[in-house]
């Protein structure tokens, strides 16, 4: 991999670019709380060819939602299912957006 390679990946919010400890300090959490949700499954961080942990942009703001969620009282499990249920529900409405456009274009609506 060229620098130039890894310099584009910087916008791939699926690029495992934060290590546990920058993770949990970008967070304002411990890395206690990630190896948690990350033992609640949900998410699974990547692991360097050492066997550290490396996190996404996208698998940040998962946790961010789950820390909130754990600081207004909610226990771990239950945020760690609740941020799943959303982020399902999100994909779900998304592709329904995306279904509705394509039969759209089939089939526009009838001027008016």
């Amino acid at each position: 991999m060229t620098a130039d390679d890894s310099f584009g990946r910087l916008d791939d919010d699926d690029y495992p670019a934060y290590t546990m400890g920058r993770a949990a300090e970008l967070l304002g959490t411990t890395q206690g709380f990630l190896r948690a949700i990350g033992e609640a499954r949900l998410i699974t961080p990547l692991r360097s060819k050492g066997g550290h942990r490396r996190y996404s942009r996208y698998q940040l703001r998962i946790a961010a939602r789950a820390r909130e969620l754990v600081d207004q009282g909610t226990p771990i499990e239950a945020a760690c299912r609740i941020v799943i249920l959303e982020d399902q529900l999100e994909e779900a409405q998304r592709l329904n957006a995306e279904y509705r456009r394509a039969a759209e274009s089939v089939n526009p609506p009838p001027a008016v």
